[in-house]
């Protein structure tokens, strides 16, 4: 076959260890065959990031934003154990928090669905999608100590003019804690945006819970902004799609998740999302089996697996060691970029691509043939287990 021909390139950023090997055996056997593939290359490798002063993480963010579309590999967020073993100048900060500053956008995490892993909550027949705000809340909460002895504290502000508005906290006769914890109206709307053009995209409908019962300004402010942009900018859409919106508090969510059959975004505020979306992945199967998507308001995409570099493997694997890895959602990640690639080009063929990879990959799971982690919890009787190699050229095969 001649192959398939792209207009525009899209964003490659490679990543580390294991899902770095990874990434070159899914391009070697699944996609330069068939693809004449034009990407705009980024090496995020923990390295290239040092070597650059991380200056490739924000390139790579800009290029998403003039091509629109990138794919992912994993990538390491450095601690005190990474910084000896690669002589880091500094700690970098994660690159999916810089990238995410950067286009401003909102993860969909969304498990693979394949017969024979079997969710463990019965019902679930559907993917459920995790939309995680990802701004402020906790993450940039300041926090206290009380030590002891009688006390208040306040939330204190002071407007430019020097004016002050104060609100008691708690009047202390003892030791204790305290934590301030912020958002802004425009990280809000921009989620809000992102939540409902994806519902749009995938045809699906959209929940979306806080607790504003309890927290009548904080939860209520996210609540009133939602139902604001739907109202004045999406209502029409969703109805002529035939999709709905849904507001309900989180705990009344939590309970209608675990007994619908799925097939719905979940739009969760920062730590809601944070804690739910590792629910959902592992009561799915295999967080090896989750696609992550950051989606912009603005119209950019970046796809990714939802898991890590894969440390373990790499160090067998440096050691010549086999390994059977699980390259499904960095799969995805490819096929998720390619799809989008080509509908913003209007490139049948590399849609119909996608899909086709997409088919050979569950199809080579559901026929018994899987990597290591997925014969453990599999129901499908003696599957062959393949090694990290052998799990892409099966599905290669029937590519």
């Amino acid at each position: 076959m001649e192959k398939i021909k792209m207009t525009t390139p899209l964003v490659e950023m490679d990543g580390d260890e294991m899902t770095r090997i990874l990434w070159k055996m899914i391009k070697d056997n699944l996609l330069e065959p068939y693809i004449d593939l034009k990407t705009e290359y980024y090496d995020l490798g923990l390295e290239h990031r040092n070597e650059t002063d991380d200056q490739v993480t924000v390139d790579s963010a800009l290029a998403t934003k003039k091509y629109k579309v990138a794919v992912k590999c994993a990538t390491i967020t450095p601690n005190a154990a990474r910084m000896d073993e690669y002589d880091l100048k500094e700690m970098w900060k994660s690159p999916n928090g810089t990238i995410r500053a950067i286009l401003d956008g909102t993860v969909f995490r969304a498990p693979i669905v394949v017969k024979g892993i079997e969710p463990c909550v019965k019902n679930w027949k559907k993917p459920i999608t995790i939309a995680r705000h990802a701004y402020g809340d906790v993450y940039k909460g300041s926090e206290m100590k009380i030590p002891g002895g009688a006390g208040k504290v306040e939330l204190v502000y002071t407007a430019e003019d020097g004016s002050q508005t104060k609100e008691l906290v708690h009047e202390f006769d003892g030791p204790g804690i305290v934590q301030g914890m912020h958002n802004i109206n425009k990280s809000i709307e921009s989620f809000a945006r992102s939540c409902f053009s994806y519902a749009l995209d995938t045809k699906q409908d959209l929940w979306f819970a806080t607790k504003d019962t309890i927290s009548k300004k904080y939860d209520h402010t996210f609540k009133d902004i939602f139902q604001e942009i739907f109202d004045a900018e999406y209502a029409d859409q969703f109805k002529e799609a035939g999709i709905e919106y849904f507001y309900t508090l989180i705990d009344d969510a939590v309970a209608r998740v675990m007994k619908s059959e799925g097939g719905y975004i979940w739009a969760c505020k920062n730590y809601d999302g944070d804690v739910m979306s590792d629910m959902v992945s592992s009561a799915f199967g295999s967080l090896a089996m989750m696609t992550s998507v950051l989606v912009s308001p603005d119209g950019y995409y970046e796809y990714e697996a939802a898991h890590g570099t894969v440390q373990r493997h790499y160090y067998k694997h440096l050691k010549g060691e086999e390994t059977s890895t699980n390259s499904v959602a960095t799969i995805f990640a490819w096929t998720g970029a390619l799809r989008k690639r080509g509908e913003l080009d209007g490139n049948k063929d590399l849609m119909d691509f996608a899909d086709k990879l997409e088919k050979a990959t569950i199809d080579t799971i559901e026929a018994g043939e899987m990597t290591k982690d997925l014969a453990l919890i599999t129901t499908i009787e003696n599957p062959t287990v393949l090694n990290s190699e052998e799990f892409i050229k099966a599905i290669a095969k029937r590519l």
